[in-house]
């Protein structure tokens, strides 16, 4: 079972991909820390993608697409995977589709509304101390902007600041949203619901994988 999940920040791709991942026994894949891993093991695409970055500039689609493919040629990608925060344009979506080996069997697209979205990001909180996460709604802690584990100061990354979230929103739109229609046009495209809290999502996915489990027996 060949998955990607596709939808904007905040939408809770990463939770739910851990989970499933769990649950069906293929590995989670996110390409922050696919690049991170070829980089340091100094893999011949690692180093190559390490040249650009070290100059400061984007590395470019077909560079990420062979990171990406380098690690889906492992044993544990045998019964599959799920692809998480990638693709992120249309570029890279093709050229996975052209060089891949593995047929994707669903794009799962979490459609999740702004609001959302900022609720979630902007109250994340992390301990400068031992770095253990909070969020004011879903975990917070005892006692406000102190952590619960050694006393230390929480505070608030810059990636999750409202500006900072608009702008990341904005490239998602401007690139990645593109990928729906894409996917769509292949009758591969799922769509749920991105603003459940996460009991009620992990119910709704696990209705579609007993679907895809269904079809793929047939």
């Amino acid at each position: 079972m060949n998955i990607i999940f596709l939808g904007p920040p905040g939408a809770g791709k990463g939770t739910h991909a851990a989970d499933f991942s769990k649950e069906l026994g293929i590995p989670h894949i996110s390409t922050g820390e696919i690049f991170r891993e070829a980089v340091k093991n100094e893999t011949p695409i690692g180093l190559k993608a390490k040249e650009f970055m070290d100059r400061g500039e984007l590395v470019p689609d077909e560079v990420v697409v062979d990171v990406v493919l380098d690690r889906l040629k492992r044993d544990d990608c045998q019964k599959g995977y799920i692809l998480d925060g990638f693709p992120r344009s249309l570029p890279q979506a093709e050229m996975l589709g052209q060089k891949s080996d593995s047929e994707l069997t669903a794009v799962i697209y979490f459609e999740t509304c702004k609001d959302v979205i900022l609720m979630r990001l902007t109250g994340r909180w992390m301990c400068r101390g031992c770095g253990k996460g909070y969020h004011i709604k879903n975990l917070p802690p005892k006692v406000a902007g102190v952590c619960d584990e050694c006393a230390g100061e929480l505070y608030q990354r810059a990636d999750d600041k409202v500006d900072t979230i608009e702008h990341r929103l904005t490239v998602y739109n401007q690139e990645t949203k593109t990928l729906i229609d894409y996917y769509k046009n292949k009758d591969i495209l799922i769509q749920v619901n991105g603003d459940f809290e996460k009991q009620e999502g992990h119910e709704e996915l696990e209705g579609v994988f007993t679907k895809l489990k269904s079809n793929a027996s047939c």
